[in-house]
């Protein structure tokens, strides 16, 4: 779905249907540690670029929202999995590379 921002993001959700005014994240809100999401931080969120840039159906993402001093600075802070290798993934948009080493092995 469209975020604010403008871009393409599969975590996103808005129902404006009938009066209603309901918008949220849903990849912040399984995180019950998150500070509250608002629109204005899917600007700096970097999951739609992930989810373009990398298809790995083993990449399992996680997100919170940061908190900045007195409330500025306000940022999500992304975390991302591998299952098949059972690691952190520094860089997401890229994966862990062993998923990529398994699928050219004959």
């Amino acid at each position: 779905m469209r975020t604010p921002a403008g871009t393409d993001c599969p975590h996103y959700y808005e129902d404006f249907h009938r009066g209603r005014a309901r918008q949220e994240c849903r990849l912040i809100a399984r995180n019950p540690r998150s500070a509250p999401w608002t629109a204005d931080l899917c600007r700096s969120c970097r999951v739609p670029r992930i989810v373009l840039a990398n298809a790995c159906p083993n990449l399992i993402l996680g997100a919170r929202v940061r908190p900045g001093v007195l409330g500025l600075g306000r940022g999500v802070e992304i975390r991302a999995e591998c299952v098949l290798s059972r690691v952190r993934v520094s860089e997401p948009e890229i994966g862990c590379g062993r998923c990529h080493e398994v699928r050219a092995a004959p």
